[in-house]
Protein backbone atom coordinates (compact mmCIF):
# COMPACT_ATOMS: atom_id res chain seq x y z
CA UNK A 1 0.00 0.00 0.00
CA UNK A 2 3.05 2.18 0.70
CA UNK A 3 4.91 1.76 -2.17
CA UNK A 4 2.59 3.24 -4.64
CA UNK A 5 2.21 6.51 -3.09
CA UNK A 6 5.92 6.30 -2.38
CA UNK A 7 6.22 6.24 -6.27
CA UNK A 8 3.78 8.90 -7.09
CA UNK A 9 5.27 11.34 -4.71
CA UNK A 10 8.96 10.68 -6.44
CA UNK A 11 6.92 11.35 -9.71
CA UNK A 12 6.00 14.24 -8.26
CA UNK A 13 9.11 15.19 -6.81
CA UNK A 14 10.72 14.27 -9.97
CA UNK A 15 8.61 16.82 -11.91
CA UNK A 16 8.45 19.33 -9.73
CA UNK A 17 12.65 19.31 -10.02
CA UNK A 18 12.14 19.35 -13.86
CA UNK A 19 13.42 15.88 -14.41
CA UNK A 20 11.79 13.19 -16.35
CA UNK A 21 10.56 10.76 -14.05
CA UNK A 22 12.45 7.50 -16.07
CA UNK A 23 12.75 4.14 -14.72
CA UNK A 24 15.93 4.53 -13.37
CA UNK A 25 15.65 8.17 -12.19
CA UNK A 26 12.49 6.58 -9.99
CA UNK A 27 14.46 3.64 -8.78
CA UNK A 28 17.29 5.88 -7.64
CA UNK A 29 15.15 8.19 -5.90
CA UNK A 30 13.12 5.38 -3.85
CA UNK A 31 16.47 4.07 -2.56
CA UNK A 32 17.45 7.24 -1.68
CA UNK A 33 14.07 9.26 0.03
CA UNK A 34 12.31 5.97 0.95
CA UNK A 35 13.78 6.30 4.42
CA UNK A 36 14.27 9.93 5.64
CA UNK A 37 17.86 11.72 5.49
CA UNK A 38 20.50 10.38 4.74
CA UNK A 39 24.18 10.76 3.45
CA UNK A 40 25.39 8.40 0.60
CA UNK A 41 27.74 8.28 -2.07
CA UNK A 42 27.79 7.50 -5.69
CA UNK A 43 29.29 3.96 -4.80
CA UNK A 44 27.08 3.64 -1.85
CA UNK A 45 23.91 3.78 -3.57
CA UNK A 46 24.99 2.11 -6.76
CA UNK A 47 25.48 -1.30 -4.43
CA UNK A 48 22.33 -0.59 -2.98
CA UNK A 49 20.75 -0.74 -6.89
CA UNK A 50 22.58 -4.02 -7.65
CA UNK A 51 20.77 -5.37 -4.40
CA UNK A 52 17.31 -4.35 -4.94
CA UNK A 53 17.96 -5.70 -8.73
CA UNK A 54 17.83 -2.51 -10.18
CA UNK A 55 19.85 -2.86 -13.72
CA UNK A 56 22.07 0.58 -13.37
CA UNK A 57 25.70 1.72 -13.92
CA UNK A 58 28.13 3.73 -11.85
CA UNK A 59 28.01 6.00 -14.80
CA UNK A 60 24.11 6.53 -14.22
CA UNK A 61 24.20 6.61 -10.63
CA UNK A 62 26.92 9.72 -10.94
CA UNK A 63 24.84 11.27 -13.62
CA UNK A 64 22.08 11.02 -11.87
CA UNK A 65 22.73 12.28 -8.08
CA UNK A 66 24.47 15.22 -9.98
CA UNK A 67 21.06 16.04 -12.00
CA UNK A 68 19.35 15.45 -8.56
CA UNK A 69 21.76 18.17 -6.87
CA UNK A 70 21.75 20.38 -9.29
CA UNK A 71 17.66 20.68 -9.52
CA UNK A 72 17.88 20.86 -5.61
CA UNK A 73 16.45 17.50 -4.87
CA UNK A 74 20.03 16.72 -3.22
CA UNK A 75 23.09 18.91 -1.54
CA UNK A 76 26.62 17.73 -2.83
CA UNK A 77 28.67 17.87 0.08
CA UNK A 78 32.80 17.33 -0.77
CA UNK A 79 34.85 16.27 1.98
CA UNK A 80 37.72 15.50 0.12
CA UNK A 81 38.71 16.16 -3.77
CA UNK A 82 37.94 12.57 -4.54
CA UNK A 83 35.15 11.78 -1.99
CA UNK A 84 31.52 13.22 -2.50
CA UNK A 85 28.57 12.50 -0.55
CA UNK A 86 24.93 13.09 -1.46
CA UNK A 87 22.92 14.56 1.34
CA UNK A 88 18.88 14.60 1.19
CA UNK A 89 18.80 16.71 3.69
CA UNK A 90 18.81 20.08 1.43
CA UNK A 91 18.31 22.49 4.70
CA UNK A 92 21.00 24.60 6.00
CA UNK A 93 22.84 22.87 8.63
CA UNK A 94 26.73 21.82 8.59
CA UNK A 95 28.74 18.63 9.30
CA UNK A 96 30.91 16.31 11.01
CA UNK A 97 33.15 13.86 8.96
CA UNK A 98 34.57 11.10 10.67
CA UNK A 99 37.76 10.47 8.80
CA UNK A 100 38.50 7.10 10.08
CA UNK A 101 35.18 5.74 9.27
CA UNK A 102 33.82 7.89 6.17
CA UNK A 103 30.67 8.52 8.34
CA UNK A 104 29.18 12.18 7.43
CA UNK A 105 27.03 13.48 10.10
CA UNK A 106 24.16 16.23 10.53
CA UNK A 107 24.81 19.59 12.40
CA UNK A 108 21.99 21.27 13.35
CA UNK A 109 22.72 25.09 11.91
CA UNK A 110 21.86 26.49 15.07
CA UNK A 111 24.33 24.95 16.88
CA UNK A 112 27.58 26.60 14.99
CA UNK A 113 27.79 30.26 15.05
CA UNK A 114 30.00 32.28 12.21
CA UNK A 115 30.86 35.70 12.70
CA UNK A 116 33.14 38.39 10.26
CA UNK A 117 33.21 36.64 7.32
CA UNK A 118 35.94 38.42 4.72
CA UNK A 119 34.19 40.49 2.15
CA UNK A 120 33.66 38.38 -0.94
CA UNK A 121 36.14 38.72 -4.15
CA UNK A 122 34.81 41.79 -6.35
CA UNK A 123 31.98 41.29 -8.07
CA UNK A 124 30.73 38.26 -6.66
CA UNK A 125 28.02 37.36 -3.42
CA UNK A 126 28.59 34.64 -0.71
CA UNK A 127 25.83 32.14 -1.71
CA UNK A 128 25.95 29.95 1.65
CA UNK A 129 28.87 28.79 4.26
CA UNK A 130 29.05 25.23 4.96
CA UNK A 131 31.18 23.89 7.97
CA UNK A 132 32.54 20.72 7.75
CA UNK A 133 34.19 19.85 11.37
CA UNK A 134 36.80 16.62 10.73
CA UNK A 135 36.99 14.25 13.57
CA UNK A 136 38.72 10.67 14.24
CA UNK A 137 38.83 8.37 16.94
CA UNK A 138 39.80 9.76 20.70
CA UNK A 139 43.01 7.19 21.12
CA UNK A 140 42.18 5.49 24.70
CA UNK A 141 44.22 6.20 27.87
CA UNK A 142 45.15 3.46 29.69
CA UNK A 143 43.72 4.15 33.05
Amino acid sequence: MDRPRTHTHNIERLKAAGLRPTRQRLALAQLLFANGDRHVTAEQLHGEALEAKVPVSLATVYNTLHQFSESGLLREVVVEASRSYFDTNTGTHHHFFAADSGTLMDIPAGEITLGDLPLPPEGTRIDSVEVIIRVRRAPQTAG
